[in-house]
């Protein structure tokens, strides 16, 4: 029985005015741009066309090829291969991106991914990469989303109200059960009632408001990742964002883009990372965005030069951070900065008074973040309280400490975060050195009970 024709390559190959040889030029392109090597020819072009099988990375490569000639998303499912689908990040996923196309496949790719089945010890992008892609973008102009797509759907601003209200309500599950509940939903949305209205027919307006909604929702699915632990996937989920806010110059949601990555950088130690990325996002926002938000890019400068004990430097940033939320009403805020309150702000505060070692107004800032933040946002009471266990121990309350962390850790019980459980863990191994203490030992039994219901152990 013999193969049947491949129509779709057949059809996009014909739409796109590619040969043969010139499809099998762009391929061997692609894959030198990331650093591969393949020997496709215009024979090799046939044999697809005729309907033999392709190679998975292969088929990815013819993707990204047509994607560029047409400027729209081209996948390799639409060009009829089915078995090329993505098993593990695919290379265009791994930097900043050279054309909308090619983050478009990247973000395709990464959504294909479950994070349970990384590969162990992937490691994350280097310095010089991520400086390369922070400066990439800093130096970028707006390039505006694809004015002539080919799509057959025509996309309307109800479309971008259902992206928005949909991220509205993912951000709701994050906060409240952490980023294992909603990373998986997060995934299937994205890729399947997202990416495919990028490529769709819409007008200038409805382009502008579509491409911010999707950063939106690209934002959260990194910040997803890295709350249950799977950073390089975050990374690349990061970067992939940052490329797409380009396309409208929406500096305000590149600019948080960075200062999540610095609070990545931050929290796996990487304090000098974490400093440059925050500081580029102070000074990428400068441009266009809100009160609020400067308050908070500045926030997360302050926590990095807490961390690296510049102490100057993070009581400087600490007060441009408040000098910018006194203006927080003076302008009209985008939904996804709503977080950002006087708590959220108490609650940086709090972190960086800790690592800085002043005991007394840890626990004054902790425990002002503690009163002040809605139970709704459960993850981030599970982190300000820990912070105030901590800060009191700094103290020397050892009572109080492991009195606040027990019901930190009570109330956290349902949190599938790989953050929290650090938290928590962070905690257990300050109070060893008070292993014999009674209170101690009650609560590591308290607190056992609790970590076998959040399946930390």
């Amino acid at each position: 029985m013999g193969k049947e024709p491949n129509h779709r390559l057949a059809a996009v190959m014909a739409e796109a005015g590619a040969s043969n040889k010139g499809l099998a030029k762009r391929v061997r392109e692609v894959a030198q741009r990331h650093g591969d090597r393949v020997g496709t020819t215009h024979v090799a072009v046939q044999r697809w066309l005729n309907g033999s099988g392709i190679q998975q990375q292969t088929g990815m490569y013819v993707a990204e090829a047509l994607s560029d000639k047409l400027q729209r998303r081209v996948s390799p499912q639409d060009l009829g291969f089915p078995s090329a689908v993505h098993s593990s990040c695919p290379a265009g996923a791994k930097g900043y991106a050279d054309s909308l196309p090619e983050t478009l496949n990247a973000l395709d790719g990464l959504t294909c991914q479950c994070p349970e089945n990384a590969r162990s010890g992937e490691p994350q992008l280097p310095d010089s990469e991520m400086h390369s892609a922070v400066l990439r973008w800093l130096i970028s102009r707006p390039e505006g989303p694809p004015g002539d797509t080919s799509g057959t759907r025509r996309v309307g601003m109800r479309d971008v109200a259902a992206i928005r209200a949909a991220a509205g309500f993912f951000m709701q599950l994050d906060f409240r059960f952490g980023g294992g509940h909603a990373h998986k939903a997060f995934r299937h949305y994205f890729r399947e009632d997202v990416l495919p209205l990028l490529g769709a027919c819409y007008t200038a307006k409805v382009g502008e408001a579509l491409f911010k909604a999707a950063s939106q929702m690209s934002q959260m699915l990194a910040w997803s990742a890295y709350d249950i632990g799977s950073h390089p996937l975050a990374d690349r989920y990061l970067l992939s964002t940052l490329r797409l806010t380009q396309v409208t110059g929406d500096r305000m949601m590149g600019s948080r883009v960075l200062a999540n990555l610095s609070h990545q950088a931050n929290y796996l130690g990487k304090a000098r990372r974490a400093l440059t990325l925050a500081r580029a996002s102070v000074e990428g926002g400068k441009a266009g965005s809100t009160p609020r938000a400067m308050a908070l890019f500045c926030a997360h400068e302050a926590r990095a030069l807490a961390t690296v004990q510049d102490r100057k430097g993070a009581a400087r940033a600490m007060s441009e951070a408040e000098r910018f939320f006194e203006r927080a009403g003076s302008a009209t805020d985008p939904e996804w900065l709503a977080y950002m309150d006087e708590a959220e702000l108490n609650g940086e505060f709090c972190h960086c008074f800790r690592d800085l070692g002043h005991g007394a107004e840890a626990v004054r800032f902790a425990e002002r973040a503690v009163a002040l933040t809605d139970p709704r946002y459960a993850r981030t009471l599970g982190f300000c309280r820990m912070v105030l266990a901590q800060s009191q121990l700094l103290n020397g309350d050892l009572e109080a400490a492991v009195a606040t962390a027990g019901l930190a850790v009570e109330a956290g019980d349902a949190l599938q975060s790989a953050r929290f459980h650090r938290y928590v863990n962070d905690f257990r191994r300050e109070i060893s050195v008070h292993a014999r203490e009674p209170v101690v030992q009650r609560f590591n039994e308290r607190v056992r009970g609790a970590m076998n219901r959040m399946g930390d152990e």
